[in-house]
Order: C-alpha cells, then structure tokens, then sequence
C-alpha cells in the first residue's frame, strides 16, 4: 500500500495568510496540518508516500523533506496547475504503479486513524486471495476497486455526495448537487487499487475545468465495478478557512498532555493541560489551557486563554489572547484583547491608546497592525 497525499492547492479561502505561505503549513497546536496526514500514513505503515505539489512546492518541500523524520520516504510530484483530484492521480501514475494506495487531502484533519479503514480494504483482498478468486475479474462479486470514507453533514450541496442502495452499498457519486440524493459526504480519504487509473482517463473535466475525483469514482461503479465505504468516526474538518481551523485547533489542543518544559516564574500561573517548549519564558502572566507555547518564546504581563497556540520565538506583552493561532515570530504588545484569531509569521500587532475592545484578526506574515 502506497500514499498519496495532495498538497498542490491555492490555499484561497485562507487568504492573505496563504499569499505568502502553503495552506497545508498552516499549523494546528504548533505542527503543520500536512504533518498530522503524514504521520497517520506512517501509524498505518506506509512507507513510500507521494505528495504533490503546486506553487508552494518549495516551501513543502524544505519543510517535509525526504520524510525520513517521519519513517517514511517521500516522493515529490508537480501539479502545474490545480486540474482537479483525479488529475493528481493522472500525474502520479508512475509513482503509484499498479500499487493499491490511500489518498488523503493535505489540508484535512480527521479524528480517525487511517489503520481500520486500510485494515478493513486489505482483509477483503486477502480474503479473495486465499479463495483463489481473479481479483482482475470484473464478474468477481467479491472485488472492491475503491473504498471511500461517508459522513453526513448539514450542507450536503456543498460536497460530493453519495447515494446508498438498499443493500447499503454505494450506487451513485455526484460532485456538489444542488438536489443531494443523501446528507452523505465524501470525506477526503479514499483508497484505490489499479482500477482507478482507468477511470481517471475515461472522465472528462467538470463545468470548473477539473477533473474531479467523485466523477472516476462514479464512473468506477456506472462500469461495474464495487466501492465500499466506511462511516467516519469521530470529526474530520477542512482547515482550509479561518474558522474551521479555529476549531480544528480547539479540538486537538483537548487531547494534548501538560508539559512544562520551558521557565515559569514564581509570579506566573500554569494552569491545565499546557505545553510550554523548551526556551519559552512565562514571566508574571497566567496560561489556562488547553494551550500550547513554542519554543524560546517570551510571554510577559499576559493571559493567554483556553484554546491558543503560540508559535516559536514570539513575544507577548502586557496582552490577552484566547482561541487563537499565533504563527512565529510574532510581536503582541498592549492588545486586550485578542480572541477567535489567525496571525501569521512575523506579524507585530501593538495598541496606542488606553481604550480597550475585543479584537477579531486574521494577519499574514511580516504584517504590522497598530490598534487605535
């Protein structure tokens, strides 16, 4: 079983934070969200991942590496441009060869391993195998090409959907509808065998001039073939917004364990699940968690509430800050007070006069806002 994980997009729902980085970098409680999907391959043991990637490769690629940091070893696939899912499987032919492979959206966070749903695809060929069945037959009953992950939602328009059988198998796909035959929603995992290359030959690009991955699925079983699917367990969210990045960040700082591993002075209170790195300073200020505090950071005079986390190298002065994303290198000074918040790197945001309000942002890198 290979990886492929998809890391080639705009990143324009997140704009201007993504003008000057790679949305699947953004951070959630301190790592990059394209972190999380790679280490889920790695738990599930994929080894031999591909990502590809668009305008931002550079940045993933420095960032990433060779994956050997993960126990992985990564490829590095160019999308030139964003022609849709099922084109980054086109693309990724070589790579894949006629391997099974999970597919995975970089900038989506789910609460479920990957373990079960391989599990789950895999015992069903070896079942076949051990029975002696032509896993290349199309009359094999038993034969799965695809299996898809379903969750329902409240906005099925809004995603591709699926549409059940009486059996419970999956008998239709159809990408965005603005009659939804279900409220079943294809999360962004999916697992193919060699099938699908097939299919993404035979589609054509959709009225946006992408080839989408719900159509080669579609086409898959209109020709025949068997998709399985698995309900999601747990939450899965698209960081790809501000808000739902917010939440994704809330969600995983719930599950972190307290570790202090940076200088606390005795003025200062620690409170609840928080990590502080190695090299943060918290200087007469109070932490209440679940929060987390990079590395070397300084955070002086300050409160910083449930639900934040604070890059590497900041300095945070005589502010409050909760349910936010602070990116390194910031410099916060004199702001109360600061909630349900994106900052970027590098960013200084100060406050002049006395006057004091509650303060919404989402800053791109090296800005410089001064509150009146």
């Amino acid at each position: 079983m290979k990886g492929l994980i998809l890391s080639g997009g705009a990143g324009t729902r997140l704009r201007p934070l993504t003008h000057t980085r790679a949305k699947q970098l953004v951070p959630i409680a301190n790592k990059p969200v394209l972190f999380y999907g790679i280490e889920d391959m790695a738990a599930a043991g994929i080894t031999e991942i591909a990502i590809v990637v668009g305008d931002t490769h550079q940045e993933i690629r420095d960032a990433v590496g060779d994956g050997s940091r993960f126990g992985v070893k990564v490829t590095y696939i160019r999308q030139e441009a964003p022609l849709g899912l099922a084109h980054c499987v086109l693309i990724s032919r070589d790579f894949l060869g006629d391997d099974c492979f999970v597919m995975y959206l970089g900038d989506n966070m789910l609460e479920q391993g990957l373990a079960e749903f391989i599990e789950q695809f895999e015992q069903q060929h070896e079942e076949r195998s051990d029975q002696h069945l032509d896993v290349s037959s199309e009359s094999d009953p038993g034969l799965w090409q695809a299996q898809i992950l379903l969750t329902p939602v409240d906005n099925p328009s809004s995603f591709g959907v699926a549409e059940l059988g009486p059996d419970g198998g999956v008998v239709n796909l159809v990408e965005k509808p603005a009659d939804p035959p279900s409220n079943l929603a294809l999360v962004g995992v999916y697992i193919f065998d060699s099938t699908i290359h097939e299919a993404v030959r035979a589609i054509e690009p959709s009225a946006r001039g992408e080839l989408e991955i719900t159509d080669a699925i579609d086409w898959l079983i209109q020709s025949g073939h068997r998709v399985s699917h698995q309900m999601l367990e747990g939450w899965w969210i698209d960081t790809g917004k501000k808000d739902p990045l917010l939440e994704c960040n809330r969600l995983v700082l719930d599950t972190v364990i307290r570790r202090v591993d940076g200088a606390v002075d005795d003025s200062s209170k620690v409170e609840g699940r928080v990590v502080v790195s190695e090299g943060a300073k918290i200087v007469n200020s109070t932490v209440r968690g679940p929060a987390v505090i990079g590395a070397d950071t300084c955070i002086e005079n300050t409160f910083i509430g449930p639900y934040t986390s604070i890059g590497g190298e900041c300095e945070i002065t005589d502010a409050e800050l909760d349910h936010s994303v602070v990116l390194d290198g910031c410099r916060i000074e004199g702001v109360s007070r600061i909630t349900d918040s994106l900052i970027g790197q590098h960013v200084q945001v100060t406050h002049s006069p006395e006057r004091r309000r509650v303060v919404r942002l989402m800053l791109a890198d090296h800005s410089h806002l001064e509150l009146g």
